[in-house]
């Protein structure tokens, strides 16, 4: 089995709503035995319903439970900043072209959200970002096309 590299916060998410999950368990069970006792299974529509929550439910709660299990939880607080950039780092960039400045943290596959800066270890950027150093200028081919940034600063937070 290949492990996937994960950021604590994201294990920790993962942890939670892997528990959010569990507690809601008991209540589509007491909402399919309310609809069970409402009489003909056949046209039951809450019935349906509910197993159909306890479908998705269930199936949520495996798929968080396999990722958790192939995690590789990396922690980069507990390494030392050489002003590499690795998984987990955050990295702030200037871009040669527009001069507009840019941060983002390097994290998994699900972790992932541009809009708050989490970008997947996968994505062409961090592809060509890791195992650049602080002070490097890059070239990075994107969708959008050839972005040139210079590599102004790395964290390990």
């Amino acid at each position: 089995m290949e492990k996937i590299p994960m950021t604590v916060r994201g294990e920790q998410q993962l942890r939670q709503e892997l528990d959010a999950l569990m507690k809601r368990r008991p209540q589509i069970t007491e909402a399919i035995a309310e609809a069970r006792e409402l009489g003909d299974l056949k046209e039951n529509a809450e019935y349906h319903a509910a197993r159909e929550e306890q479908g998705i439910c269930e199936a949520q709660i495996r798929d968080i439970e396999y990722k958790l299990s192939v995690a590789q939880v990396i922690d980069v607080t507990k390494m030392t900043n050489h002003g590499k950039v690795i998984f987990g780092s955050t990295v702030t960039l200037l871009d040669v072209n527009t001069d507009g400045e840019v941060t983002y943290c390097i994290v998994g596959d699900d972790e992932a959200d541009i809009k708050k800066g989490l970008i997947s270890v996968n994505s062409p950027i961090a592809r060509g970002l890791i195992g650049k150093q602080e002070g490097d200028e890059v070239s990075i081919a994107t969708p959008g096309g050839r972005k040139e940034f210079e590599i102004e600063k790395v964290e390990y937070v």
